[in-house]
């Protein structure tokens, strides 16, 4: 039976700020949750979304404030504490056990004395089924790709029957299909009377499924109210000060198209494993190739591929050629001397070393690359390094010194593609370059990447979202099944062809 939404409130913050090194990441900010709704929370990256719900879930305590749980004041000393009072949190970045099944992260924290692993298997497997969500339960969680990471992280949060579910950017890493189920999963929860905050930076995903939207900016609320008040423009010119929304994703016509230039890179019959199969095309100077495909489809594997991450099969692997000359790299090293870079899409994992500043972090990317020669690290050659390229990129932060943990989602990102260009390339492979970063970040980010095709570099932008690939690629490579089956000129090509050619 549905339950309807009603007035109670659940969750009531008032004045709660919170401050890292007297800097107030949130600042007196006042929040409400009712029984049974779907409440937005958006902003841009740094605005304060994260550090609050944070607060709610007992990951961070606040500096000042009150916050009501069931009108009783409270503040929840742990996660532990707050799941345990029925609040639960699906991070941005998961915090699975990677050494771990995924069956046994699912039930951890509420096994028996005595478990029988067959039995959890089993039960982990219909209760996986029953969210629509294709994972083996018997997987080790490392193996997994961020999607399916993100799929646990949200059953393990409904496997709590929490009353309040708090989730950060929950489909940054699905496809299509998979967002369809969950959108379902999430309505299907909000009828049994489970209330629900919902950070994203699909606003359209907001406007769809919210019932109240609240905006923050600068960690200051600016607005906040029921969803049917709201459009896509009213909420990018409360988040930024300005609106953007006809500068991020208008389809590009054939004047606006880069010719390409000389070929870089050619690849013939690349295969590895199952994975990439038989794969085949070639990379142009000087312009922005879009590489799209679902899950699964290989496009990742085959870049990192290219980018010596893995390797290909010894025998029957194919050809890679670098100015057509044959390549294979041992390490990825090799190909960042060959001018190659790969900026990862899993930032946290493998883009950067959260406990170092700024200033490390993209002095590590000369390190990596052997271009430091000498043994002794030149201070003032790293803070003159970190000061240009902060600024070349607009990192936010305090200081450089500021460690790259405390930056939010967009700005590490920033960290992670500035590691990668101090390196000097040729050819730099984006990779989800804009997941889980805000409107006004977005569109620095694409600045940066027109910028480099515009200076003649080889671009590649691999992106599961089809607006971003028909605005920055000068040509489409479709990806399925382990190798590109379509090639798209994006003034010709709508997202229903490109998506036809991904499935079909």
């Amino acid at each position: 039976m549905l339950v309807d939404a009603t007035k109670e409130t659940i969750i009531r913050l008032e004045g709660v700020t919170k401050a890292y090194r007297g800097v107030p990441a949130v600042k007196n900010v006042s929040f409400d949750l009712r029984r049974g709704e779907i409440h937005a929370l958006l902003g841009e990256n740094g605005a304060g979304k994260s550090t609050l719900t944070k607060i709610v879930a007992g990951v961070v305590e606040m500096t000042s404030g009150k916050m009501f749980h069931r009108g009783k004041e409270i503040s929840y000393a742990s996660p532990h504490a707050a799941l345990n009072a029925g609040i639960a949190m699906v991070f941005q970045e998961t915090s699975l056990v990677p050494s771990m099944t995924v069956a046994q992260n699912l039930y951890l924290g509420t096994e028996g004395f005595l478990n029988r692993l067959r039995g959890i298997y089993i039960s982990a497997q219909q209760f996986l089924q029953s969210l629509n969500f294709p994972v083996d339960p018997t997987a080790m969680v490392e193996t997994l790709g961020a999607a399916k990471r993100q799929m646990v992280e949200i059953a393990r949060a409904v496997h709590h029957n929490a009353e309040i579910i708090i989730f950060d950017e929950p489909t940054a890493t699905l496809t299509p299909e998979e967002k369809r189920h969950f959108f379902a999963l999430i309505r299907r929860l909000k009828s049994q009377g489970v209330s629900i905050v919902f950070i994203s930076h699909a606003l359209e995903e907001a406007l769809m499924l919210s019932d109240r939207i609240t905006i923050l900016r600068d960690g200051e609320l600016v607005s906040s109210g029921e969803t049917s008040s709201y459009d896509r423009n009213k909420i990018i010119s409360a988040m930024v000060g300005r609106t953007l929304s006809g500068e991020l994703y208008r389809q590009r016509d054939g004047t606006q198209l880069r010719k390409a230039g000389k070929k870089v890179l050619s690849v013939q019959d690349l295969s590895m494993s199952n994975v990439v199969r038989n794969n085949s095309f070639s990379i142009f100077q000087g312009q922005i190739t879009g590489v799209f495909g679902l899950i699964g489809s290989g496009r990742t594997e085959t870049f990192k591929v290219v980018s010596g991450i893995y390797k290909r099969d010894f025998k029957r692997g194919g050809t890679i050629e670098l100015d057509d000359k044959p390549v294979r790299y041992a390490v990825p090293r090799d190909a960042v001397n060959d001018g190659i870079v790969y900026v990862t899409e899993d930032r946290k994992s493998e883009g950067f070393f959260e406990t170092m500043s700024i200033a490390e972090n993209l002095f590590s990317g000369l390190l990596a690359a052997g271009r430091e020669k000498s043994s002794v690290i030149s201070m003032s050659e790293m803070h003159q390094l970190s000061s240009e390229w902060t600024q070349k990129l607009n990192i936010k932060a305090i200081n450089e010194n500021a460690r790259v943990v405390e930056l939010s989602g967009g700005n590490q990102q920033k960290v992670v593609i500035g590691r990668g260009l101090v390196q000097k390339p040729r050819l730099v492979i984006f990779d989800e370059p804009t997941r889980g970063v805000d409107v006004g970040a977005i569109a620095e980010i694409h600045q940066i990447i027109n910028e480099l095709a515009d200076q003649g570099l080889a671009v590649v932008v691999i992106s599961s979202y089809l607006p971003e690939i028909l605005n920055l690629s000068d040509r489409i490579l479709v990806c399925r099944q382990g190798r590109i089956v379509e090639e798209f000129s994006p003034s010709e090509s709508t997202e229903e062809k490109i998506m036809y050619a991904a499935v079909h």
